[in-house]
């Protein structure tokens, strides 16, 4: 039995990588008995080479990179195929510069962590948002969109959906969705109880959302802030939890990670994605890019303290609000990941 494997890897684009992907052919032994195919797990699978040097991730002249299988779930979209996640390897088999998993994976902590993924629907051919008129100043002001329904409040519920089934049906730990503030944008959530399992997971999230969007003559908007003006930008709020959060916690424990949190704000930032100073301005429920500031139930803050955290005397979840919609989840579990375990290790100590 002839199986597809979908090889997905992300490139070497600057500043923030792009999804690729490849087709290989998988020939699925039969069973002792010969009656059935065995599907592939993710050992055996093959590591497999690509051009390096189309990807902006190596020299025309020694060009062979490694794609390491990471991750596979079942292709939604295709029959008889899985999706295999990849990380980027050298030919002596160390990580590639722009492989940041295995970074992220030595700082990770045990952090469970919910992404919330906002992002725009433009049209293929002429670029606009999905459902805004020629002139951007015609549009009602936002309002009315935010888990808008009715087809002058929402645009895009078709992608939305599919791509809600999609994910569902392969596994992964999407917990929900909902049109955004402004008219064709939109947002899910991943969730694990392991940061660089939330983080493979979100990436193949983003590539089966891409993937449904062809379909759709459309293409997916990342960026911080596609419209500029009196519009909120798109996020990626990452919501994290230790164990030690979790069951221990405390309002002096809180207060050690925000401190740390704070002192490590800049160094944060330039992991959290490209032109998020168009979107961390200190309005539309954001905080300014060069100010850190913590509140209970303020989405206008870097850190919101969720109200159910408080209620329990400080034990619980936090939500960092900084991360742009297009920041690579890898550097935001790796930065948070450190800076969490200089405080909550001291529990054990």
């Amino acid at each position: 039995m002839k199986i597809k494997l979908e090889y997905v890897w992300l490139d070497g684009t600057r500043p923030e990588p792009k999804l690729r992907s490849k087709t290989r052919i998988y020939n699925a032994p039969l069973t002792k008995d010969g009656m059935y195919p065995q599907l592939p797990k993710l050992e055996d699978i093959e590591e497999w080479t690509f051009d390096g040097s189309s990807t902006g991730q190596a020299e025309g002249n020694y060009s062979d990179l490694i794609l390491k299988p990471v991750k596979m779930c079942p292709d939604p979209m295709r029959d008889i195929s899985y999706i295999v996640l990849c990380e980027v390897m050298n030919p002596d088999g160390t990580p590639h510069d722009s492989n940041c998993r295995p970074a992220a994976a030595a700082n990770e902590t045990n952090m469970w962590v919910g992404f919330e993924q906002e992002y725009f629907i433009r049209e293929s051919r002429s670029g606009k948002i999905l459902g805004w008129k020629d002139n951007a100043n015609e549009m009602k002001p936002q309002g009315d969109y935010y888990c808008g329904v009715g087809s002058d409040n929402a645009a895009g519920r078709d992608i939305m959906e599919e791509h809600l089934n999609a994910c569902l049906s392969c596994g992964l730990e999407i917990t929900g969705t909902n049109a955004e503030v402004a008219l064709g944008q939109w947002e899910y959530q991943i969730f694990a109880k392991d940061a660089v399992q939330a983080s493979d997971d979100l990436w193949i999230s983003r590539y089966i959302l891409q993937r449904v969007a062809e379909k759709f003559g459309c293409t997916i908007e990342w960026s911080a802030k596609p419209v500029q003006g009196d519009w909120n930008g798109s996020g990626l709020h990452t919501n994290f939890s230790t164990k030690e959060m979790r069951e221990v916690g405390g309002i002096e424990m809180f207060q050690s990670i925000f401190e740390e949190l704070e002192k490590n704000h800049a160094v944060s930032i330039l992991s959290y994605g490209s032109g998020n100073d168009k979107r961390l301005t200190g309005k539309h429920e954001t905080q300014n890019i060069n100010k850190f500031s913590y509140g209970v139930s303020d989405r206008g803050a870097s850190i919101r303290i969720p109200l159910s955290t408080k209620e329990k005397g400080y034990k619980g979840y936090l939500e960092d609000r900084r991360p742009a919609s297009n920041a690579n989840p890898y550097l935001i579990v790796g930065s948070l990941g450190y800076i969490i375990d200089c405080v909550t290790s001291s529990v054990h100590q």
